[in-house]
């Protein structure tokens, strides 16, 4: 099993942190892992994504130019994750802030309303770990069965406080994915 993901939005929706949860649960599932965060130079509101490659077999290059699954986070993202996702790829859209559809009718679109659910959960900054859940779901890349004990090791200790609210996060946006 091979899962090449790019997840995109912009800066302050917690893309690269979710990248690199994502890492964290594959390697604890012992898969083999790149992580390729790219985000604009802006404090809060530029660019922000990350290309990451999950598998079982060796990974040659960490560059995900062609990926299986997309996470489409903001409305400015849809063009460019639409346009590199391969064909009959997966396409997940926070439906909550991406009101547009692809052009394309060859890959498979999911909706999430991440930031909604987040929202009705307490606070709109759990959105990427809703994402994250619908992601792991839809794609199966990962189990997600040692969330609380990535977190404890990925947070730092003064934020383990928001552990419980970001597994239930990642528990609602699996329980609410369908592609």
């Amino acid at each position: 099993m091979t899962e090449k993901s790019f997840f995109a939005g912009f800066g302050g929706q917690g893309i690269i942190s979710l990248g690199q949860i994502w890492v964290y649960c594959a390697m604890k599932e012992g898969k083999n892992v790149t992580f390729f965060p790219f985000y604009g130079a802006e404090k809060r509101g530029g660019i922000a994504r990350a290309g990451v490659i999950v598998s079982d077999e060796e990974i040659a290059s960490p560059l995900v130019t062609t990926p299986d699954s997309a996470l489409v986070m903001n409305g400015d993202s849809l063009s460019v994750c639409a346009d590199i996702l391969k064909p009959q790829g997966l396409l997940l859209v926070n439906s909550t802030l991406v009101k547009e559809q692809p052009r394309r009718k060859d890959i498979t679109v999911a909706a999430i309303e991440a930031t909604a659910l987040a929202e009705k959960a307490g606070n709109i900054r759990f959105a990427n770990m809703v994402a994250l859940g619908a992601m792991a779901k839809l794609t199966g890349a990962l189990a997600l069965s040692e969330i609380e004990d990535i977190l404890a090791h990925f947070f730092s200790p003064e934020k383990h406080k928001f552990i419980p609210m970001n597994v239930e996060a990642i528990k609602t946006g699996y329980a609410a994915a369908r592609s």
